[in-house]
């Protein structure tokens, strides 16, 4: 039997393709004197921001690209890039960032994996961008066209193509009658995972997956119209949290900082008033570690979302002490960024300071765009009780999940699969339902039969006064099997003794949880902040 709701036509008036792109529209059309971008003594309103997206749209489309082509830019957070993620897709293009701080061979590998078409490319970047392009073979190259970004703040630096940005986009139509995606299934942008074992796979992001990323964020953050937003997060990672779309959609005023340190922070703060920022632990620990002589006077409290490993209790505790109300989420490149978030709870109110801060550096629960948020025990498919014990991998599913992997086949099977997406990612399931990450998987210490959380460790190892960063990964060990060895950056002008600091852990946490080995200087760090524990995990094999 044929129901009458079945009947019900769908058209135009009543469906239309979820797309970010459809945020600049209505806040161009709404607020086009707001301010919209800040970047150094640039300003641009959201009337010239949405001409500017226009013309770069217009410029692509005379250049001849168009539907599923592929345009990739490697840029600092700068007006060039924000302008992309809408110019880029009106043109029915695909947006590629790529990570700056990556060597050549890997930019060359990305720019032929990725059929990249077209390359803006601040040139401030061209000692590993001139030689990846070299390195690719002639048919490839000879596809590729290359605008570039001359920022003025970088000096006058030779060319790496035949056009700069400005005279490229000054060709095009600030009037430009592009159009939104027909599917919202489209693909929008392409990522590059991190690469810390073997190649970096290509993560596809569609319209539909972005418009709700934005959505939800707007939700779950309490984001208010007009934020003003201070962007730390590269662009090039996840999108930049898809950033740079909610603020669209909140019609915000977007500060972009090119060079991320603790005075142009908090510079920025006391110039623009800043009020929401993202940042992963390492941008914290920059904050809290800087001179008092840097810190605006605030009279109110500065939001910011943080991601990556769980940010240690004690870093939390003393951003609240400086009125910055800091909330854990938790992501991968493979889901927009966070798709997590560590949601208050009105019963934490009377713990002590740091008791909520140790409750604050959870995952938490689903973002709410986000369809399931579990821990599964990987080896029966079954979730782990919400004991706060059990662990088992997070696993994901929700619109802001990627369409899979370019050009892989394999890896999409092996990562989206019964219904759910593997994060890879080792955590336990709490009674009211909060995700706590434990480890990477790979990054579990296994010592004497005891499952050591790395993660839980480095939370002690900051405590103490003398630790700017610390990273603990297994050391091979004949008696014990490994054992937990620390790197640890300290803060400018300390210094400790290996025994000194070992002998200090005693009190700290249970004696197989102690690191036995100590090594002090510089981390290793992504340009997220992220620590590449990779690195480290091959230091540890040239310590014997």
């Amino acid at each position: 039997m044929r129901h009458h709701y079945e009947a019900l036509p769908r058209n135009d008036a009543n469906f239309v393709p979820l797309s970010p792109l459809s945020f600049i529209t209505r806040t161009a059309d709404l607020f086009p004197d707001r301010t919209a971008v800040i970047y150094g003594a640039r300003r641009y309103t959201w009337a010239e921001s949405y001409a500017r997206m226009r013309q770069l749209a217009s410029a692509l489309a005379a250049a001849g690209l168009g539907l599923g082509d592929t345009v990739s830019i490697i840029a600092a957070n700068t007006p060039e890039i924000f302008e992309s993620h809408f110019g880029v897709p009106m043109a029915g293009c695909v947006l590629n960032t790529i990570n700056t701080r990556l060597e050549a061979e890997t930019i060359s590998y990305i720019l032929e994996n990725g059929d990249c078409r077209l390359l803006i490319v601040d040139t401030a970047f061209a000692p590993a961008v001139v030689p990846a392009l070299e390195a690719l073979p002639a048919e490839v190259r000879a596809k590729i066209q290359i605008v570039d970004i001359r920022d003025p703040a970088m000096g006058d630096l030779p060319p790496i193509g035949d056009i700069d940005y400005e005279a490229f986009i000054a060709a095009g139509d600030p009037e430009f009658a592009w159009s939104m995606p027909a599917d919202e299934w489209q693909a929008l942008a392409l990522g590059y995972t991190s690469g810390t074992s073997g190649r970096p796979k290509g993560v596809v992001y569609h319209h539909r997956g972005a418009y709700l990323m934005s959505m939800g964020t707007a939700s779950g953050w309490q984001l208010p119209q007009h934020p003003t937003y201070m962007y730390i997060v590269p662009m090039f990672h996840c999108n930049g949290w898809c950033h740079a779309w909610t603020m669209t959609m909140m019609a915000g005023t977007i500060v972009l900082i090119r060079d991320i340190s603790a005075e142009a922070m908090f510079g920025a703060i006391a110039e623009h008033q800043v009020t929401h920022f993202g940042g992963a632990p390492i941008v914290l620990s920059l904050l809290v570690n800087a001179p008092e002589s840097l810190r605006p006077k605030l009279d109110y409290k500065v939001k910011a979302l943080t991601a990556g490993a769980p940010p240690p209790a004690a870093i939390l505790q003393k951003m609240a002490e400086m009125d910055f109300e800091v909330m854990q989420v938790y992501g991968l490149t493979e889901t927009y960024g966070h798709v997590t978030q560590c949601v208050w709870r009105g019963e934490w109110d009377d713990l002590t300071f740091e008791e909520q801060a140790e409750l604050q550096s959870w995952q938490g629960v689903a973002f709410p765009m986000f369809e399931g948020a579990a821990v599964m025990n990987t080896d029966t498919g079954e979730m782990v009780p919400r004991d706060g014990e059990t662990q088992g991998e997070i696993v994901l599913r929700g619109n802001s999940v990627m369409k899979g992997y370019y050009k892989d086949e394999a890896a999409t099977s092996a990562a989206l699969r019964d219904g759910w997406f593997f994060s890879g990612d080792a955590a336990v399931w709490h009674a009211n339902g909060y995700i706590q990450i434990k480890d990477r998987l790979k990054d579990v210490i296994i010592s004497g039969g005891e499952n050591i959380s790395s993660v839980e460790v480095e939370g002690y190892l900051y405590r103490h006064p003398a630790v700017a960063a610390a990273a603990v990964v297994a050391k091979p060990d004949e008696k014990w099997g490994e054992v937990p060895c620390a790197f640890v950056e300290l803060k400018a002008g300390e210094s400790l003794e290996a025994a000194e600091f070992l002998d200090w852990c005693r009190g700290q946490m249970a004696g197989f949880k102690r690191p036995k080995h100590v090594v002090f200087g510089d981390l290793p760090k992504t340009s997220t902040g992220k620590i590449q524990k990779f690195v480290l995990r091959q230091r540890v094999k040239e310590l014997d």
